[in-house]
């Protein structure tokens, strides 16, 4: 019996020992490696201490990896995982004579970021464009799936089952294209990459990427507020503001169009300001907006009315304001205002009654009379008020209705004074001169105050007559004196005064000679002005 129970007892130890030896892989299950990340595989044992490792891959291919092994751990690291790294690897370890082993799968993969969405141009209304979503290092490429949606609802779909496998990673994409309309602005699209393999281990599966639409678009709705108002009185202060829907915000530029059609650069604002606006500030203005992403133009107009009382009311008068009787004369009135003064003539009568003549800015009277001579005024009026101006129209008369008054007759002695008096009518002021006219010659007599006087007539005064004056014309009477001859010595010489003086400086300027011959046979005599000292007798 003693001998019996040791061989039992070293039995007994040798199935404990062994029992208790095992061997274990981590992670326990099949690995799926994301190729170019680092794996690292540790395969243990328990009850032995320093157990030998090995590892190996199916069919003896390179590991593609380093070992370390220490006391009862051997750890197999990948870094980075490659395609070489797609097997299934063999821990194997060995304790006193008792070998264990133990396998693991890797299946590598390639999936390492969310998809790119690429626009090719930018995106404006109603212009073709393409959207692309691409997904970067993808392996197994033919498993994967993608798809666009917008907002939602799916609009392009892709799969690559059909294409060949290769060990490799590729960028996969999907292009959508179409053509932007006003609804896309601000919607959000989505690309959606998977990569459904069933039988491995990762996530994620699914990666997406969502942007939103920027959609260009020229300016719309272009619209143009002022304040107060579009008319106003002059003086105030303008402000204009230009508004427009554009995707990206347009430029705004300022014109106005000038009287020639041309148009001035203002300013590039959206706020023109007009301080103490001018007639001159009336006008066309132009705002201009501008996208230059999309190169598209929109332009609208509003119309400044800049208003005031009549101003600066002018007549002007053609020929002159002093027209001779029977020609014609032009009178034209301007008023600045806005808006335009209506423009209306009137003539200021003797009694002060003012008469209505016209509505027309000129005025022509042809075959003017020497009642037309006065006080034209022109007027302009609109409802901010009324400016007058006036001319005085001077008619020119030629002298007319000349009588003559002789004192104290037409029939005198010889010896005696004879007072000529004269008076006529004219505009301008006529001058009257009396004139005897000699068969040889004309004497022209001194006058005064339209009156002249003849001192110690002789029979040789006859035949004396008037004339009256002016630029206009002439207007001539003629008057016979008779002197009654008075028996003298021969030897006597009578000297004769002459004294013409004019009682009527207001009367109408005129002179006009008519000559009235001698009934005689035969006239002699003479004149002597009044201021001529006498001859001696």
């Amino acid at each position: 019996m003693g001998r019996i129970i040791p061989s039992v007892t070293v039995l007994l130890l040798v199935f404990l020992t062994s029992k208790a030896f095992e061997i274990e892989i981590t992670p326990e299950d099949n690995v799926a490696a994301q190729i170019g990340d680092k794996l690292e595989l540790t395969c243990s044992t328990i009850g032995c201490e320093s157990p030998s490792f090995s590892w190996r891959s199916q069919l003896d291919k390179p590991l593609d990896g380093s070992v370390n092994s220490k006391g009862n751990r051997s750890i197999l690291t990948m870094d980075p995982v490659g395609f070489g790294n797609d097997n299934e690897y063999l821990c194997s370890a060995c304790c006193d004579n008792v070998k264990k082993e133990k396998s693991i799968k890797v299946d590598v993969y390639s999936f390492p970021s969310d998809p790119v969405i690429v626009i090719s141009t930018p995106l404006n209304v109603g212009e073709k464009a393409s959207i692309t979503c691409m997904v970067p290092k993808v392996y197994p490429s033919e498993r994967l799936k993608m798809h666009l949606d917008k907002d939602g609802s799916v609009l392009e779909t892709k799969e690559f089952l059909e294409e060949e496998s290769t060990e490799t990673t590729e960028t996969k994409s999907l292009t959508l294209t179409f053509i932007p309309t006003f609804e896309d602005i601000g919607k959000a699209i989505t690309c959606v990459a998977e990569l459904p393999i069933d039988d491995m281990k990762f996530e994620p599966k699914k990666r997406q990427t969502s942007q939103r639409l920027s959609v260009n678009f020229g300016p719309q709705n272009t619209n143009i507020t002022v304040s107060p108002s579009n008319t106003t009185m002059q003086g105030e202060t303008l402000m204009l503001t230009c508004s427009t829907t554009s995707n990206p915000p347009a430029r705004i530029v300022w014109r106005k169009e000038l009287e020639d059609s041309s148009v001035q650069h203002i300013i590039d604002n959206d706020t023109l300001i007009i301080p103490h606006a001018q007639m001159s500030d009336s006008g066309l203005f132009i705002c201009e907006t501008i996208n230059d992403a999309t190169n598209k133009t929109e332009r609208t107009t509003v119309v400044i009315s800049v208003q005031d009382g009549p101003r600066n009311t002018t007549v002007s008068v053609t020929p002159s304001a002093t027209v001779k009787e029977g020609g014609a004369v032009t009178m034209t009135c301007t008023s600045s205002g806005n808006p335009a003064p209506k423009i209306s003539w009137t003539k200021h009568l003797i009694s002060g009654v003012s008469q209505f003549l016209s509505e027309n800015a000129t005025l022509t009277i042809n075959n003017v009379k020497a009642e037309d001579l006065g006080l034209y005024q022109c007027e302009g009026v609109n409802q901010f008020g009324r400016e007058k101006k006036t001319v005085d129209l001077i008619v020119q008369v030629p002298p007319q209705n000349t009588p003559e008054l002789i004192s104290p007759s037409d029939n005198v002695d010889e010896g005696e004074n004879i007072t000529i008096m004269s008076t006529t009518s004219s505009n301008s002021p006529p001058q009257t001169v009396p004139q005897k006219i000699h068969l040889s010659n004309t004497t022209i007599l001194s006058s005064q105050n339209d009156t002249s006087t003849l001192y110690r007539v002789i029979k040789n005064y006859t035949d004396i007559y008037l004339v009256a004056y002016n630029e206009t014309g002439n207007n001539t009477d003629v008057i016979e004196i008779a002197v009654v001859e008075m028996v003298k010595e021969r030897d006597y010489v009578i000297p004769v005064i002459v004294v013409l003086s004019c009682l009527s400086p207001m009367a109408i300027p005129a002179l006009a000679i008519l000559v009235y011959m001698s009934r005689k046979a035969k006239i002699n005599g003479s004149y002597n002005p009044v201021n001529t000292p006498k001859p001696n007798v």
